[in-house]
């Protein structure tokens, strides 16, 4: 399970009017976050059919702690799951930097990612170097328009160039992070992270900023540069350890299968 999609029906665990949503699923909660009275109970539907399937699974596999214990909040048996986060691959982490030295944005150029909240903590913070998004999405135009350096979709061949040009990467995320893996790519590649305290976020980045708060992202974009911080990846979250983690689960889950009562399931 790698998104909110079994246990939110709208939008990642973010209200209609931009709150983060601390409440398990249920049709008198998730209701206030439409508009379409229609298309939440379809919505509604399908989120539970999907949970239900979830059911008739030997195990399952969440990103994070945080999208662990939403599903134990709606039901799921804490027993069955297991927290395995992906890992960063197909980065060259000598890649030469394919620009001048920038503050990143990389994903999604929509709402739900803060891209405009990147826009005014970039400009509260005072820092001297250029806003660059690498991405693509409903706010791109916007974004152009308020004079951002939008580089749009970019092959993940050519990310590492991106990121090696980068002095910081900003994840002002508004949604529930499942986890946050562009912030582990940034890290992989030597890159400081600042984000918001969102979803998963903080199991791989001890030193958030509070969710929702622009001023707070401005001072810590500022100190970053000022010291010059570089980024490391955590323990646990290398390839070797999780790919161990995996066939470790998976073997635990076959013999179950062939000696247990749910073999033919």
């Amino acid at each position: 399970v790698q998104d909110h999609r079994v246990f939110c029906p709208g939008r990642g665990k973010l209200t209609l009017d931009g709150r983060a949503c601390r409440e398990p699923m249920a049709p008198s909660t998730c209701a206030s976050c439409f508009e379409d009275h229609e298309y939440f109970e379809r919505m509604l539907d399908v989120t539970r059919r999907r949970l239900d399937a979830l059911g008739g699974m030997g195990a399952v596999i969440v990103l994070s702690r945080y999208m662990r214990d939403e599903l134990v909040a709606v039901g799921v048996d804490a027993a069955r799951i297991a927290v395995i986060p992906p890992f960063v691959h197909g980065l060259d982490t000598t890649a030469t930097p394919d620009g001048p030295p920038c503050v990143l944005f990389v994903g999604r150029l929509v709402a739900a990612k803060g891209v405009f909240d990147v826009v005014e903590a970039h400009r509260q913070s005072g820092v001297g170097l250029p806003l660059v998004f690498a991405g693509t999405g409903s706010q791109r135009a916007g974004l152009e328009t308020a004079g951002c350096d939008v580089l749009g979709w970019v092959p993940h061949d050519r990310l590492a160039s991106v990121y090696k040009r980068a002095r910081v990467l900003v994840m002002p995320s508004r949604w529930q992070e499942p986890l946050g893996i562009v912030g582990l790519e940034a890290l992989t590649m030597g890159l400081p992270v600042v984000a918001w305290d969102s979803g998963g976020v903080r199991e791989w980045l001890a030193d958030v900023t509070p969710w929702g708060d622009i001023g707070a992202l401005a001072r810590a974009l500022r100190a970053t540069l000022e010291i010059g911080s570089h980024g490391r990846l955590p323990d646990g979250f290398d390839r070797a350890t999780l790919m161990t983690r995996l066939r470790d689960l998976y073997s635990v889950v076959a013999n179950a299968r062939d000696v247990g009562p749910s073999r033919d399931k």
